[in-house]
């Protein structure tokens, strides 16, 4: 069974950097994507940053030149850089692994505050 477990989350100042991880446990076999999302309180949840089975990466539009996305497949580890962060970047942050059609993993999310 795959687990995910993020870590790295706190509260930051406008402006600020915080780096979240994900590390992975388990059979992981030729993933189709892994991302990063979040999801703010009554907002739906949203993909921040993610790795497509080919390995490109896309970025959601609100953190285009802010946020980095990588990982260490050694390790089975990603990556979220954040910089310059904004108070609208205040979300749980949550990691996901797609391994096929329907066949997704979450882990628990990390909170990031930013404050104003």
């Amino acid at each position: 069974q795959v687990q995910l477990v993020e870590s790295g989350g706190g509260l930051v100042q406008t402006g600020g950097s915080l780096r979240l991880s994900c590390a992975a446990s388990g059979s992981i076999f030729r993933p189709n994507g892994m991302g990063w999302y979040r999801q703010a309180p009554g907002k739906q949840r949203e993909l921040v940053a993610g790795f497509t089975a080919t390995s490109s990466t896309n970025y959601a539009d609100s953190v285009k030149g802010r946020f980095t996305i990588s990982r260490d497949n050694a390790k089975k580890t990603a990556y979220l850089q954040m910089n310059s962060l904004k108070p609208e970047d205040t979300a749980v942050y949550y990691c996901n692994l797609n391994l096929g059609p329907n066949v997704n993993f979450w882990g628990r999310g990390t909170q990031v505050t930013v404050s104003s």
